[in-house]
This record gives C-alpha cells, structure tokens and sequence, in this order.
C-alpha cells in the first residue's frame, strides 16, 4: 500500500478528526479511503447514467420539455381550483 501526505489546514482537520470519531472510524487513513470509495462509486454511478442517456435515442429541446411540463402544472393548477 502507498502513502501520501497531505495538509490542511486546522478546522478542516478538526473537522476530519471529529468525523473519525462520530463514524467510528479506527484511522483517519479509514476515513479517507471510505470517502475515495464513496466518490469513485458515484463518479461511476454517474458515467453510467450519461451512458444510459445517451442510447436512450435523440435528445428533446429543453425547452420543448420544460414547456410540455409547464403545461401539465397549469392544468393540474386548473382542476384544483375547478374543484374548490
């Protein structure tokens, strides 16, 4: 296993310490390799929704979206107050 140091500055440590503690953590090494997974996991997590995007067909105008969505509120707004 390599190693690497790094600095910060003391309300980031305290604040890294403090989680250690509250997490249960055994290391601060512990901590941070928790907190790289979790990262890389949702780097992925994110890579494969890109993915998913884009073969899911061509892509619609956002504003042909956001309008079709705006439509579907006012008429939702609509009959609610119809039934008022």
């Amino acid at each position: 296993m390599s190693t690497m140091n790094i600095s910060l500055p003391d309300d980031m440590k305290a604040f890294v310490d403090e989680q250690v503690r509250i997490h249960g953590f055994a290391t601060t090494s512990e901590y941070m390799r928790a907190l790289i997974r979790e990262r890389k996991d949702a780097i992925e997590r994110l890579r494969g929704l890109v993915i998913e995007g884009m073969e899911s067909g061509p892509g619609q105008p956002a504003d042909e979206v956001m309008g079709r969505l705006r439509e579907r509120i006012e008429a939702a707004r609509d009959r609610v107050k119809a039934a008022e």
